[in-house]
């Protein structure tokens, strides 16, 4: 691979071997964009029996669900921020 090293660099280091790597979880989200999208394109098509509906419809779908995982995760990051911060405040309150 051409980038190897550098993507290497970027995602690799020391992680936990209980868990993913970076640079696993990122092919894993692109491998699954890109099924959901196969899946999105069959559908469409088989709905339609129009080809070039279906990849109309598939290549809108791309772009609109990373918007809204986007969005999605942004959400959850307050309520999981928020809970955390909540969390150590009772430990101190605990602890004192």
């Amino acid at each position: 691979m051409l980038f190897d090293h550098y993507l290497k660099k970027a995602f690799g280091g020391r992680h936990n071997p209980l868990t993913d790597s970076k640079l696993k979880s990122v092919a894993k989200a692109v491998s699954w964009r890109i099924l959901g999208t196969f899946d999105t394109i069959v559908i469409s098509y088989i709905i339609t029996g129009k080809l070039r509906m279906a990849f109309s419809i598939g290549s809108i779908e791309v772009f609109s669900k990373i918007a809204l995982y986007y969005v999605h995760e942004r959400v959850w990051e307050r309520f999981t921020v928020k809970k955390q911060v909540h969390e150590l405040k009772r430990q101190d309150t605990l602890a004192a």
